[in-house]
């Protein structure tokens, strides 16, 4: 019997096929019956194609229905999902075409001769294209005859591979197997309460964790629907909304719609649960929420390499600046960055994870896996945080992110919470640049709310009676925006290399 992600679904569909998976914005839908036929259309063109199980898809293609089918019908075949961001340059394709060794790409109908030509200088057999109108080669090649049996897989052969983001250096990929999806949607549909009765509001991309696997999954092993947007939009966002009984987001998402006069309670009175992730959302944007529609945004913590790790409790408090709890059969313990030695509760150290969600490792780099793991299986997140007395999450940054002022340590989001709290600031991000006195003098970029004007020297003055002077931002620059990343991260390694020279006189 197979243990693939896809034959949890299939299961799960056998309950009720009449059930509608996708909804358009156009109206136009997709059953789970339908689901049936076109990956078995979809997946019999891939064996036409020459793929075979255990073989890599890459995928760089706009958001659309199709595209998640091509993501459903890669593991029926037994093949390996790798999804591409479709704003990753030519020069950057050619690295993970190069890197993963697809057996087919499947790119942009607009794109497809650039493509090939680039496919067969790295020695991709194959290239197809697929259009968010369902238009491209795949589309013309489909197989007619729906009926395909199912790869035989294994819980622990691998069914994804997603590279990080590679700010730090070499794009990693992190090889997820069906046991990482399955239990992970499993463990998030229990844990946030998700049924067949819910709808949920899709507008994340697809190309990372949180829109394909958290979104995706968790909507298919539950039987739910899905009203499936191509992008974030405001005001289809707004039409859609009473529709819906949840959303999934990113903070951008729900800065946005605060900043709509026509956001209001009644809009999201039918919506039982708004979850926020991929960056972290400032306690000030959870008290706006709340007060605007009632909900409170229940934050979650995940990454590449994980799946989603804990979450605030959808029954009991969501705490404003934690992440919640570990999620059912995941392990969380604070170390000591450099020894693994586990820290006592409360004191801030490394994060790290074990359980049924950590990934197998990255792909053919077994050096890099060996470093990132302890001798005991956790593995080393990065992240900084602390477990408070009620066992809920704090992440205070990234380590790499860390702040080392005149042999003080300076974590970041700490010192981020306190001006964000500050009034007429709409974001801000906290860095270290290089000081010549102190090794790394703190520099905070803020963002002003439109019409509000904003003083460093008040908001300093205000700062140095909440924070230690150590922790004191040393200056303070205003930004139209952050550079973020196409999932609301802020990206500090643009924002460090910008400001470079902030401190070179001293």
């Amino acid at each position: 019997m197979s243990e693939s992600l896809f034959a949890v679904v299939r299961a799960e569909v056998a309950r009720d096929p009449s059930r509608v998976f996708i909804e358009r914005p156009d109206g136009s839908s997709i059953r789970y019956a339908d689901l049936l036929v076109l990956t078995g259309r979809f997946a019999g063109t891939l064996a036409d194609l020459g793929v075979r199980p255990g073989d890599r898809v890459a995928v760089q293609v706009d958001k659309s229905a199709e595209a998640l089918v091509l993501y459903l019908a890669t593991l029926r075949a037994g093949a390996v999902f790798l999804p591409l961001n479709p704003a990753y340059t030519a020069a950057e394709v050619r690295f993970f075409l190069g890197d993963a060794e697809p057996a087919l790409f499947v790119c942009r109908p607009e794109l497809h001769s650039a493509m090939a030509a680039l496919a067969k200088a790295v020695g991709v057999p194959r290239v197809e294209s697929l259009g968010a109108s369902g238009n491209g080669t795949l589309m013309q090649r489909l197989r007619a005859d729906g009926e395909f049996d199912d790869a035989d897989r294994a819980a622990g052969d691998l069914a994804a591979i997603l590279y990080t983001s590679g700010t730090t250096g070499r794009s990693k990929g992190a090889m997820l197997t069906h046991r990482n999806l399955a239990s992970n949607a499993r463990a998030l549909a229990d844990t946030w309460r998700f049924t067949a009765d819910d709808r949920l509001l899709h507008a994340l991309p697809i190309f990372h964790t949180h829109g394909l696997f958290v979104a995706t999954n968790v909507t298919l092993v539950t039987g739910a629907a899905m009203l499936l947007l191509p992008r974030f939009d405001l005001d289809e966002i707004i039409h859609l909304l009473p529709k819906a009984t949840s959303m999934m987001g990113v903070p951008t998402f729900y800065t946005r719609l605060l900043g709509r006069p026509d956001f209001d309670r009644d809009l999201v009175r039918h919506i039982r649960l708004f979850v926020s992730g991929s960056a972290p959302l400032s306690a000030e944007t959870h008290r706006e929420f709340f007060e605007r529609t009632g909900h409170s945004i229940l934050e979650r913590y995940g990454m590449t390499e994980t799946g989603m790790n804990t979450s605030n409790p959808y029954d009991g408090e969501r705490v404003p600046g934690s992440v919640g709890l570990p999620l059912p059969g995941v392990e969380i313990r604070i170390a000591e960055p450099k020894t693994g030695r586990p820290l006592p509760q409360g004191e801030i150290g490394v994060i790290e994870i074990r359980g049924p969600n950590v990934f197998q490792g990255y792909w053919r780099m077994p050096e890099k896996t060996a470093e990132d793991f302890r001798p005991d299986g956790f593995f080393i997140s990065g992240d900084l945080g602390f477990i408070d007395p009620r066992g809920y999450v704090h992440i205070v940054g990234r380590d790499k992110d860390l702040i080392i002022s005149g042999g003080f340590n300076v974590y970041p989001k700490e010192v981020e919470a306190a001006i964000q709290a500050l009034p007429g600031v709409a974001d801000a991000a906290v860095i270290g640049v290089p000081h010549p006195d102190f090794g790394e003098g703190v520099l905070a970029v803020v963002v002003p709310r439109p019409g509000d004007a904003l003083d460093e020297a008040a908001m300093r003055a205000e700062l140095s009676t909440q924070l230690a002077g150590y922790k004191l931002p040393r200056r303070i620059v205003f930004a139209d925006a952050l550079p973020l990343n196409a999932m609301g991260k802020v990206q500090k390694t643009e924002l460090r290399q910008q400001h470079k020279a902030m401190f070179a006189g001293g």
